[in-house]
């Protein structure tokens, strides 16, 4: 008989939730994320969304490595289903960007991508209180995510 770990679901749920992307344009400070190599040892990192004459979106990554400001300026575009956006940091290579989960009043949100690989969690504010951040850490893992995973990001 084979015993499987009952907290290692065999698929996540990454559907996405709807948002009004007026809304959700900004400032965002990276809470906690799941590990990647370009984002490797990043602290106070921030998302900027602004809304380009085009339609388009572009997104400005920004944080700090060995004390040296880094900036990544990428693009996204919207899709037919809200709280799916496609992001690229490199030429026309695109990679989901699922809205997990969102306060009403857009203060934080649970990101992720089309696999268990990616999560982020993010906030209007540099820290999130105890309790939010837990409320948002049980969703993910309701959704099947591996939240011991989650590196919290010095802000």
């Amino acid at each position: 008989m084979f015993l499987f770990n009952i907290f290692t679901p065999s698929k996540i749920d990454n559907e996405p939730v709807p948002i009004t992307l007026s809304k959700y344009l900004g400032k965002w400070y990276e809470i906690a994320r799941f590990d990647h190599s370009f984002e490797r040892d990043m602290q106070k990192v921030t998302a900027e969304y602004k809304l380009l004459p085009n339609g388009n979106i572009q997104v400005i990554n920004a944080g700090y490595r060995d004390g040296k400001f880094k900036e990544t300026i990428g693009k996204a575009k919207t899709t037919d289903t809200s709280g799916l956006l496609r992001v690229s940091f490199f030429l026309n290579f695109y990679s989901d960007y699922r809205v997990l989960m969102i306060d009403k009043d857009y203060n934080y949100v649970l990101v992720g991508g089309n696999s268990p690989k990616y999560l982020w969690i993010l906030s209007r504010t540099p820290q999130l209180d105890e309790a939010t951040l837990q409320k948002i850490i049980d969703v993910a893992e309701e959704k099947g995510y591996d939240t011991d995973k989650l590196i919290f990001v010095e802000q």
